[in-house]
């Protein structure tokens, strides 16, 4: 009877110090991870509650790292950064890092619902035209879908579509169902455009209500399927069609694109007055056509100027998200029917795009988020 008792007590002693143990294997892991940054966000992955689902056993260590935006081609990054972290508290175990993303609808303008099937509204605009905006509205699309995210892209020039052509789906025309118009695809993009419901070479001689009007049935009669992010590709200017944007349409944050010229920027901090005037935060400027680097020679040029976005982006206290290069390839490949993140996935612009990109889901991830899908419907009947 004594040995029995004996055994007993030991073995609960055992257990809890083995409880013990990993209990305090888990607070070392923790502060071991603490110094870790994210290189996207330049916060501490612990700090932003990144870390979860932490596990620690006698064979293996496990966790699972959850981004708050896509990322798709940081995750083997992240993972290995991760395990060499590690790597000196393992002790023999296995550890096994499973890094992914996780994208959550976030707050717009104050009384306007969150569209059917989109969980954030990003703008992209531009106080004036031929600043390479529907090109980086497409472009901007394509590398959100290839870091992970399901993206669409509505066409909101009524006056002058061009996404039909960039996105390659010229002469298409959506099918419609239940009262809704199905949104065409390609290049894993979800696509809508008043390009795609008239000919190409009907011009679109309307007033301003019946433009707005266009727009919120373009936006509101398309089955968007279960969208992170609707990119919205803006006309140029400050006109009806934003106005309508910030009364009606639930725009989680608006991109500004410019080049570094003196009259872009101009138009272009009008634009930004007018978003901060209506309540739609600015997410930050992309500076198109930074620099031309000759084809044959190589000489680099500011052709446009320099330093201009930079200034701009300092004197509103917003973020420079990016500088693209004034690229031939650039223009062949929109021109072509498949922009560059779809047309050279490895190539340098494609690359600058998908770094705006992550800029881009990062500070839609700083806002608040929405819940409001959530809250349950209060129906009151009379019994």
């Amino acid at each position: 009877m004594f040995s029995k008792l004996t055994r007993l007590f030991g073995g609960q002693a055992d257990a809890a110090k083995q409880n013990e143990t990993m209990a305090q294997l888990e607070t070392q892991i923790l502060e071991t991870l603490k110094p870790l940054l994210d290189a996207s966000t330049g916060k501490s992955y612990i700090a932003a509650k990144n870390v979860k689902n932490l596990q620690c056993g006698d064979a293996e260590i496990s966790l699972d790292v959850v981004l708050g935006y896509p990322a798709k081609s940081q995750f083997d990054l992240i993972r290995q950064q991760f395990e060499q972290a590690l790597a000196p508290l393992a002790a023999g175990r296995a550890v096994t890092v499973k890094v992914s993303s996780q994208i959550v609808s976030h707050s717009a303008q104050r009384g306007v619902p969150l569209l059917p099937g989109v969980k954030n509204v990003i703008a992209v605009a531009s106080g004036k035209g031929g600043v390479g905006k529907s090109t980086t509205a497409a472009n901007l699309a394509l590398a959100l879908s290839a870091e992970g995210a399901r993206v669409g892209l509505l066409d909101a020039d009524i006056y002058g579509p061009s996404q039909p052509l960039m996105m390659g789906l010229q002469g298409q025309k959506p099918e419609a169902a239940d009262g809704k118009l199905i949104p065409l695809s390609n290049h894993g993009v979800q696509t809508m455009s008043i390009g795609y419901l008239v000919d190409p070479d009907q011009a679109m001689v309307w007033r301003g209500p019946m433009v707005s009007q266009a727009l919120q049935q373009l936006l509101n009669d398309t089955r968007w399927d279960d969208l992170d992010y609707l990119v919205i590709d803006m006309p140029p200017g400050t006109g009806d069609i934003q106005l309508t944007l910030s009364q009606k349409v639930p725009v989680t944050g608006a991109l500004i694109v410019t080049t570094p010229q003196d009259i872009a920027l101009l138009d272009a901090r009008k634009g930004v007055t007018m978003f901060q005037k209506v309540g739609v935060p600015i997410l930050g400027l992309v500076e198109n056509m930074a620099i031309h680097i000759c084809s044959n020679c190589g000489h680099a040029e500011h052709i446009f100027g320099e330093g201009g976005a930079a200034k701009m982006a300092q004197d509103f206290g917003v973020e420079l998200l990016g500088s693209l290069p004034l690229d031939l390839a650039i223009r062949l490949a929109a021109d072509e029917g498949k922009p560059s993140v779809a047309a050279d996935p490895d190539g340098k612009p494609a690359e600058l795009y998908r770094a705006i990109a992550r800029r881009v889901a990062v500070k839609v991830g700083e806002k608040a988020q929405d819940f409001s899908g959530k809250f349950p419907k209060i129906v009151i009947q009379n019994n």
